[in-house]
């Protein structure tokens, strides 16, 4: 079982930013397909942003430009910086990951995640 563990939400003004990150003991974040997914009250979860093994990211288009996915080898950590944040950003970011070295053209889809992180919570306020 992998366990990840995500860290850096809170609440925040609309324009601000956050910085999310996410860790694991016992398992290489570098050798699989990392992606960061996040679920709005009432709403279905949807994927953000990923990475996959050889540090190629994808971005959701409702989010590109505004979110930066990265990875730290070293400290076995990934993180999600979201800048100009919204209230529809609102959410709760769950750190994901699957069996796979790539992430695919599903990776968006929660079908496609292997292990799940607890959440953090993301409240922006205009």
């Amino acid at each position: 079982q992998v366990h990840l563990v995500e860290s850096g939400g809170g609440s925040v003004q609309a324009g601000g930013s956050l910085r999310l990150s996410c860790t694991a003991s016992e398992y290489t974040l570098s050798d699989h397909c990392m992606t960061w997914f996040r679920q709005a009250a009432g709403k279905e979860r949807e994927g953000v942003a990923g990475i996959n093994k050889y540090g190629e990211t994808l971005y959701a288009d409702s989010m590109e430009g505004r979110v930066t996915i990265f990875r730290d080898n070293a400290k076995n950590t990934l993180d999600l910086q979201i800048f100009a944040l919204k209230p529809d950003d609102t959410a709760l970011y769950y750190c994901a990951t699957r069996d796979d070295a790539s992430c695919g053209p599903s990776w968006y889809r929660q079908e496609t995640v292997t292990y799940w992180g607890q959440g953090t919570q993301v409240t922006v306020s205009s």
